[in-house]
Protein backbone atom coordinates (compact mmCIF):
# COMPACT_ATOMS: atom_id res chain seq x y z
CA UNK A 1 0.00 0.00 0.00
CA UNK A 2 2.68 2.48 0.95
CA UNK A 3 5.04 1.64 -1.89
CA UNK A 4 3.43 4.45 -3.92
CA UNK A 5 5.07 7.15 -1.86
CA UNK A 6 8.45 8.47 -2.96
CA UNK A 7 11.28 9.47 -0.66
CA UNK A 8 9.14 9.72 2.46
CA UNK A 9 9.14 7.63 5.60
CA UNK A 10 5.86 5.74 5.88
CA UNK A 11 4.53 3.13 8.27
CA UNK A 12 5.46 -0.47 7.62
CA UNK A 13 1.85 -1.64 7.46
CA UNK A 14 -1.55 -0.07 6.72
CA UNK A 15 -2.66 -0.72 10.30
CA UNK A 16 -0.19 1.91 11.50
CA UNK A 17 -1.78 4.70 9.47
CA UNK A 18 -3.81 6.75 11.92
CA UNK A 19 -4.53 10.33 10.95
CA UNK A 20 -4.69 13.11 13.52
CA UNK A 21 -8.09 14.76 12.94
CA UNK A 22 -6.73 17.96 14.48
CA UNK A 23 -3.91 18.23 11.94
CA UNK A 24 -5.67 17.90 8.60
CA UNK A 25 -4.13 20.30 6.04
CA UNK A 26 -6.65 23.10 5.55
CA UNK A 27 -5.72 23.59 1.89
CA UNK A 28 -4.55 20.72 -0.31
CA UNK A 29 -3.47 21.47 -3.88
CA UNK A 30 -2.95 18.69 -6.41
CA UNK A 31 -1.09 18.69 -9.71
CA UNK A 32 -3.11 15.97 -11.44
CA UNK A 33 -0.41 14.49 -13.64
CA UNK A 34 -0.33 11.36 -15.76
CA UNK A 35 -3.72 11.05 -17.49
CA UNK A 36 -2.13 10.66 -20.91
CA UNK A 37 0.53 8.23 -19.74
CA UNK A 38 -2.09 6.13 -17.94
CA UNK A 39 -3.98 5.83 -21.23
CA UNK A 40 -0.90 5.13 -23.35
CA UNK A 41 0.15 2.29 -21.04
CA UNK A 42 -3.21 0.71 -21.86
CA UNK A 43 -2.97 1.47 -25.59
CA UNK A 44 -5.86 3.92 -25.29
CA UNK A 45 -6.16 7.46 -26.69
CA UNK A 46 -4.97 10.19 -24.33
CA UNK A 47 -8.50 11.52 -23.92
CA UNK A 48 -9.46 8.20 -22.31
CA UNK A 49 -7.03 9.06 -19.54
CA UNK A 50 -8.67 12.44 -19.06
CA UNK A 51 -12.09 10.78 -18.86
CA UNK A 52 -10.85 8.39 -16.18
CA UNK A 53 -9.17 11.32 -14.47
CA UNK A 54 -12.52 13.11 -14.29
CA UNK A 55 -13.94 10.19 -12.33
CA UNK A 56 -10.95 10.38 -10.00
CA UNK A 57 -11.65 14.08 -9.40
CA UNK A 58 -15.15 13.18 -8.23
CA UNK A 59 -13.87 10.47 -5.88
CA UNK A 60 -11.08 12.56 -4.38
CA UNK A 61 -13.30 15.61 -3.93
CA UNK A 62 -15.67 13.69 -1.67
CA UNK A 63 -12.76 11.99 0.13
CA UNK A 64 -11.09 15.34 0.85
CA UNK A 65 -14.35 16.81 2.07
CA UNK A 66 -14.89 13.83 4.38
CA UNK A 67 -11.38 14.32 5.81
CA UNK A 68 -12.23 17.89 6.79
CA UNK A 69 -10.14 19.70 4.18
CA UNK A 70 -11.26 23.33 3.78
CA UNK A 71 -9.97 23.94 0.23
CA UNK A 72 -9.04 21.44 -2.47
CA UNK A 73 -7.30 23.11 -5.42
CA UNK A 74 -6.93 21.04 -8.59
CA UNK A 75 -4.66 22.07 -11.45
CA UNK A 76 -7.01 21.26 -14.32
CA UNK A 77 -5.58 23.21 -17.28
CA UNK A 78 -2.55 25.47 -17.46
CA UNK A 79 -1.92 28.46 -19.70
CA UNK A 80 0.72 26.28 -21.39
CA UNK A 81 -1.68 23.40 -22.11
CA UNK A 82 -3.00 25.16 -25.21
CA UNK A 83 0.12 23.78 -26.94
CA UNK A 84 -1.26 20.24 -26.74
CA UNK A 85 -2.93 18.47 -29.71
CA UNK A 86 -6.17 20.15 -30.79
CA UNK A 87 -8.39 17.14 -30.10
CA UNK A 88 -7.01 16.86 -26.56
CA UNK A 89 -7.50 20.58 -25.88
CA UNK A 90 -11.06 20.38 -27.23
CA UNK A 91 -11.79 17.49 -24.88
CA UNK A 92 -10.31 19.34 -21.92
CA UNK A 93 -12.47 22.35 -22.72
CA UNK A 94 -15.51 20.05 -22.56
CA UNK A 95 -14.36 18.72 -19.19
CA UNK A 96 -16.18 21.36 -17.08
CA UNK A 97 -19.38 20.89 -19.11
CA UNK A 98 -19.51 17.12 -18.62
CA UNK A 99 -18.08 17.21 -15.10
CA UNK A 100 -20.42 19.78 -13.60
CA UNK A 101 -23.45 18.44 -15.47
CA UNK A 102 -23.14 15.15 -13.62
CA UNK A 103 -21.45 16.17 -10.38
CA UNK A 104 -23.07 19.39 -9.14
CA UNK A 105 -25.93 17.54 -7.38
CA UNK A 106 -23.37 15.48 -5.44
CA UNK A 107 -21.40 18.61 -4.61
CA UNK A 108 -24.51 20.27 -3.21
CA UNK A 109 -25.39 17.11 -1.29
CA UNK A 110 -21.91 17.18 0.28
CA UNK A 111 -22.06 20.96 0.91
CA UNK A 112 -19.08 21.62 -1.43
CA UNK A 113 -18.76 25.03 -3.09
CA UNK A 114 -17.13 25.40 -6.51
CA UNK A 115 -14.60 28.13 -7.23
CA UNK A 116 -12.65 28.46 -10.47
CA UNK A 117 -9.58 30.66 -10.91
CA UNK A 118 -7.70 31.46 -14.09
CA UNK A 119 -8.10 33.51 -17.23
CA UNK A 120 -11.69 32.40 -17.73
CA UNK A 121 -12.48 35.02 -20.37
CA UNK A 122 -10.15 33.15 -22.76
CA UNK A 123 -12.15 29.91 -22.52
CA UNK A 124 -14.81 28.83 -25.03
CA UNK A 125 -18.24 30.27 -24.25
CA UNK A 126 -19.71 26.86 -23.45
CA UNK A 127 -16.90 26.20 -20.97
CA UNK A 128 -17.36 29.60 -19.36
CA UNK A 129 -21.08 28.97 -18.95
CA UNK A 130 -20.50 25.60 -17.30
CA UNK A 131 -17.99 27.14 -14.89
CA UNK A 132 -20.14 30.11 -13.90
CA UNK A 133 -23.27 27.95 -13.60
CA UNK A 134 -21.46 25.56 -11.24
CA UNK A 135 -20.24 28.43 -9.07
CA UNK A 136 -23.75 29.90 -8.98
CA UNK A 137 -25.41 26.57 -8.23
CA UNK A 138 -23.11 25.86 -5.27
CA UNK A 139 -22.75 29.41 -3.93
CA UNK A 140 -24.77 28.67 -0.79
CA UNK A 141 -22.68 25.63 0.19
CA UNK A 142 -20.65 26.26 3.33
CA UNK A 143 -18.34 23.25 3.41
CA UNK A 144 -15.16 22.54 1.46
CA UNK A 145 -14.24 24.74 -1.50
CA UNK A 146 -13.43 22.79 -4.66
CA UNK A 147 -11.11 25.25 -6.37
CA UNK A 148 -10.19 24.54 -9.99
CA UNK A 149 -7.16 26.21 -11.58
CA UNK A 150 -8.39 26.44 -15.18
CA UNK A 151 -6.40 28.26 -17.85
CA UNK A 152 -4.13 29.21 -14.98
CA UNK A 153 -0.43 29.98 -14.89
CA UNK A 154 1.34 31.36 -11.85
CA UNK A 155 3.79 33.63 -13.67
CA UNK A 156 0.92 35.20 -15.61
CA UNK A 157 -1.04 35.55 -12.36
CA UNK A 158 1.86 37.34 -10.65
CA UNK A 159 2.44 39.54 -13.70
CA UNK A 160 -1.23 40.54 -13.72
CA UNK A 161 -1.09 41.32 -10.00
CA UNK A 162 2.02 43.47 -10.43
CA UNK A 163 0.41 45.32 -13.33
CA UNK A 164 -2.69 46.06 -11.26
CA UNK A 165 -0.59 47.32 -8.35
CA UNK A 166 1.51 49.48 -10.69
CA UNK A 167 -1.67 51.05 -12.06
CA UNK A 168 -2.79 51.88 -8.53
CA UNK A 169 0.58 53.50 -7.83
CA UNK A 170 0.43 55.47 -11.09
CA UNK A 171 -3.08 56.67 -10.22
CA UNK A 172 -1.89 57.91 -6.84
CA UNK A 173 -4.07 55.39 -5.00
CA UNK A 174 -1.06 53.64 -3.54
CA UNK A 175 2.49 54.49 -2.52
CA UNK A 176 5.35 52.08 -3.31
CA UNK A 177 6.09 51.82 0.41
CA UNK A 178 2.54 50.55 0.95
CA UNK A 179 3.22 47.36 -0.99
CA UNK A 180 3.45 44.36 1.34
CA UNK A 181 3.27 40.58 1.07
CA UNK A 182 -0.36 40.72 2.17
CA UNK A 183 -1.19 43.32 -0.46
CA UNK A 184 0.35 41.21 -3.21
CA UNK A 185 -1.61 38.18 -1.98
CA UNK A 186 -4.80 40.22 -2.15
CA UNK A 187 -4.15 40.86 -5.85
CA UNK A 188 -3.71 37.17 -6.69
CA UNK A 189 -6.39 34.79 -7.91
CA UNK A 190 -6.47 32.95 -4.59
CA UNK A 191 -7.48 36.07 -2.66
CA UNK A 192 -11.11 34.93 -2.40
CA UNK A 193 -9.95 31.91 -0.39
CA UNK A 194 -9.07 34.21 2.50
CA UNK A 195 -7.05 32.59 5.28
CA UNK A 196 -6.81 29.39 3.22
CA UNK A 197 -5.24 31.05 0.16
CA UNK A 198 -1.86 29.32 0.60
CA UNK A 199 -1.79 25.51 0.33
CA UNK A 200 -0.48 23.55 3.31
CA UNK A 201 0.12 20.44 1.21
CA UNK A 202 0.87 20.07 -2.50
CA UNK A 203 0.62 16.63 -4.08
CA UNK A 204 1.89 15.72 -7.52
CA UNK A 205 1.05 12.38 -9.08
CA UNK A 206 2.75 10.33 -11.80
CA UNK A 207 6.25 10.41 -10.30
CA UNK A 208 7.21 13.83 -11.64
CA UNK A 209 8.95 16.22 -9.24
CA UNK A 210 8.48 19.74 -10.59
CA UNK A 211 6.17 22.69 -10.02
CA UNK A 212 4.94 23.40 -13.56
CA UNK A 213 4.12 27.07 -12.98
CA UNK A 214 1.63 26.34 -10.20
CA UNK A 215 0.96 28.64 -7.21
CA UNK A 216 4.54 29.93 -7.16
CA UNK A 217 3.80 32.72 -4.67
CA UNK A 218 1.35 30.77 -2.54
CA UNK A 219 3.54 27.70 -2.04
CA UNK A 220 6.27 29.53 -0.11
CA UNK A 221 5.84 27.22 2.91
CA UNK A 222 3.85 24.35 1.48
CA UNK A 223 4.78 20.74 2.14
CA UNK A 224 5.29 18.60 -0.98
CA UNK A 225 4.47 14.95 -1.50
CA UNK A 226 5.35 13.35 -4.85
CA UNK A 227 3.57 10.09 -5.58
CA UNK A 228 4.16 7.45 -8.24
CA UNK A 229 0.63 6.56 -9.46
CA UNK A 230 -0.84 8.39 -12.42
CA UNK A 231 -3.82 10.58 -11.58
CA UNK A 232 -6.45 8.07 -12.84
CA UNK A 233 -5.02 5.58 -10.31
CA UNK A 234 -5.19 7.99 -7.38
CA UNK A 235 -7.45 6.79 -4.55
CA UNK A 236 -8.79 8.09 -1.23
CA UNK A 237 -6.30 5.73 0.47
CA UNK A 238 -3.42 7.44 -1.34
CA UNK A 239 -4.79 10.83 -0.31
CA UNK A 240 -4.75 9.64 3.28
CA UNK A 241 -1.14 8.47 2.87
CA UNK A 242 -0.16 11.93 1.64
CA UNK A 243 -1.91 13.53 4.61
CA UNK A 244 -0.18 11.07 6.93
CA UNK A 245 3.18 12.12 5.49
CA UNK A 246 2.23 15.78 5.92
CA UNK A 247 1.34 15.18 9.56
CA UNK A 248 4.78 13.75 10.24
CA UNK A 249 6.64 16.74 8.85
CA UNK A 250 7.93 19.53 11.11
CA UNK A 251 6.70 22.83 9.75
CA UNK A 252 8.90 25.65 11.04
CA UNK A 253 8.06 28.43 8.55
CA UNK A 254 11.66 29.59 8.59
CA UNK A 255 11.98 29.60 12.36
CA UNK A 256 12.69 27.03 15.07
CA UNK A 257 10.28 25.01 17.15
CA UNK A 258 10.90 23.71 20.62
CA UNK A 259 11.19 19.94 20.80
Amino acid sequence: MFSWLKKDAVPSSPDELVLDPNNIPAHIAIIMDGNGRWAQKRHLPRVAGHKQGMDTVKTITIAASDLGVKVLTLYAFSTENWKRPEDEVNYLMKFPVDFFDTFVPDLIKNNVRVNVMGYLDQLPKQTQKAVYDAMADTKDCTGMVLNFALNYGSRAEITTAMTDIAKEVAAGQLKPDDITDDMISQHLMTASLGEYADPDLIIRTSGEERISNFLLWQMAYSEFVFMTPHWPEFTPELLQEAVYTYQHRKRRFGGLKNK
